[in-house]
């Protein structure tokens, strides 16, 4: 096999490992609506790690881009302490959704900046604003804790409605700049390579 295609493969399997640092759910055009009244977003506890599982598991089974690997990666996320925020969706005292934020390293030494991924919603629960509401608070308690701005690899289409855009100077090494995003809070961009924390390279071996 030539060499171009190797690499080819390798850089398409790690795009695929860092893509759920995006979004398990249906790029949602047109949404169901839900009042925010039927959606409940909290902290993850110690007995949600199971449903957590499942919901992860259940969002991303049918993504052919995902390595399904997503459940793993929570997990070593959140053995590691590395889950900075950690946030289940709740319907009917259900946990349909999830969401995790942890620190990312920036080559410029840059401070305080934060992954978005993997989030997740259960297939029957796509479609109506979960995963809208989930981003939209978690990116607000980020603000509150003091962090300088966040990045994921996702949808081209889905994230720049919540203020996420291509920054020319910010890269992910092996990822398309079209579906690198970075959201900064302060309005200063750092320039280098963003490394996702160690836990995105978990498989369950």
């Amino acid at each position: 096999m030539p060499n171009n295609s190797i690499n080819s493969d390798v850089q398409k399997r790690r795009f695929a490992l860092l893509l759920h640092a995006g979004y398990g759910e249906r790029w949602p055009q047109n949404e169901i609506a839900m009042t925010k009244r039927t959606i409940v977003i909290r902290d993850e506890t110690e007995s949600d790690a199971a449903v957590i599982t499942q919901v992860t598991v259940a969002a991303f089974e049918t993504m052919e881009i995902s390595n399904h690997t997503e459940q793993f990666i929570i997990e070593a996320l959140r053995s590691a302490r590395a889950l900075t925020l950690s946030l289940v969706a709740e319907v009917d005292g259900r946990v349909v959704g999830h969401i995790a934020f942890s620190p990312v390293a920036i080559s410029d030494g840059t401070k305080n900046w934060y992954g978005l991924g993997p989030v997740s919603v259960l297939p029957e629960y796509q479609r109506r604003g979960i995963g809208k509401a989930l981003i939209l608070e978690g990116l607000s308690r980020l603000k509150k804790l003091g962090a300088k701005g966040c990045c994921l690899v996702g949808h081209p289409q889905y994230y720049r409605k919540f203020g996420f855009e291509n920054s020319t100077g910010l890269v992910h090494e092996g990822v398309p700049q079209e579906v690198f995003f970075a959201l900064s809070f302060d309005g200063h961009f750092p320039r280098g390579d963003v490394m996702f924390h160690e836990g995105f390279k978990a498989n369950g071996q």
